[in-house]
């Protein structure tokens, strides 16, 4: 059969992510490795954020406010340098 079929994925996007997207990714593996619930710290940090976390994607651009205020809710609720 000539050409891709129907069910390929498309190639991958840069591996290129932003400092913020990096550390949600840490964080999450943080809540995770620690066995914390999820939602609860999820929230926590948003609130201190003033950010959601599920909203955070690779391509989400840096700002530095965000990700100084994301570093430091990390630090205070998960104690993740």
């Amino acid at each position: 059969m000539a050409g891709p079929s129907a069910c390929e994925f498309p190639p991958p996007r840069s591996l290129n992510v932003s400092a913020l997207y990096d550390l949600k990714v840490r964080i999450e593996d943080k809540i995770k490795a620690d066995g914390l619930d999820a939602a609860k710290m999820r929230g926590q940090i948003g609130l201190r954020t003033g950010r959601i976390l599920a909203l955070i994607t690779p391509g989400t651009a840096d700002d530095p406010v965000a990700v100084a205020k994301l570093k430091q809710a990390a630090k205070d609720l998960l104690n993740l340098n």
